[in-house]
């Protein structure tokens, strides 16, 4: 399919980690009042931009009558979920084999933050495959779900956001890709992925999901996907 370039969530798209951060925010959060139901956390909060994410929290903490989140929540959540990455973070299979294949242009656009994001790729071995082009929303405006993020990278890239295609795994970001004007296909290949995760990006407007990133090569050579 004639895509100019590939714009690639990073969590759950191209490293496992969206179970790993799941896991150990509720865990944090349950520790200080805040019990979330896992589809409900996931639907609410996947793929959101860093401010609005923390920014939501805070909100729920202070309708607890306790004020604004603990100034040490911030740093113990960063501590634990580094531990836990360092140890656990692998890439999700057949990505590479997919980067190797494909030759156009490619980018990285994750609501993580920048430093948070590069160690991810550097530590799966995935960093040599997108750099320059790996892009944080801490780089514009308005996180996900709103359009800046994938604008901005189009346009470092050089290209019509029209001419880009988005693989994304969450609602917010699906939403983000459609809004910048771009093809949004949704990705259910992460550990993290529930039964309804397809539907709920196909419901969010995503134009095809695949489960694999053998199915997702296939489908950029034009080959309809396996069974």
């Amino acid at each position: 399919m004639a895509f100019e370039a590939i714009l690639f969530d990073c969590d759950g798209v191209l490293v496992d980690s969206e179970i790993i951060y799941v896991e150990v925010e509720r865990e944090h959060l349950a520790r200080i009042g805040l019990k979330y139901e896992l589809h409900d956390y996931m639907d609410r909060f996947q793929g959101l931009g860093s401010t609005d994410f923390w920014a939501a929290l805070d909100r729920d903490y202070q309708t607890l009558g306790r004020g604004p989140l603990p100034e040490t929540f911030g740093p113990e959540l960063d501590a634990a979920t580094k531990e836990r990455m360092d140890r656990e973070l692998e890439e999700i299979s057949g990505i590479k084999q997919l980067l190797e294949a494909h030759d156009g242009l490619r980018a990285v656009a994750s609501s993580s933050r920048l430093q948070r994001l590069t160690h991810k790729l550097q530590h799966t071995g995935l960093f040599p495959y997108f750099e320059p082009h790996i892009y944080s929303g801490e780089q514009v405006a308005n996180g996900k779900p709103a359009p800046d993020l994938f604008l901005f990278a189009a346009d470092k890239l050089g290209i019509d956001p029209k001419a880009a295609l988005v693989v994304e795994d969450s609602v917010n970001g699906v939403k983000a890709g459609l809004a910048a004007g771009m093809t949004v296909w949704g990705f259910v290949g992460g550990g993290h992925c529930h039964d309804g995760h397809s539907e709920q990006l196909l419901a969010a407007g995503a134009h095809k999901v695949v489960d694999s990133h053998d199915n997702l090569a296939g489908l950029l050579r034009g080959e309809s996907p396996a069974a």
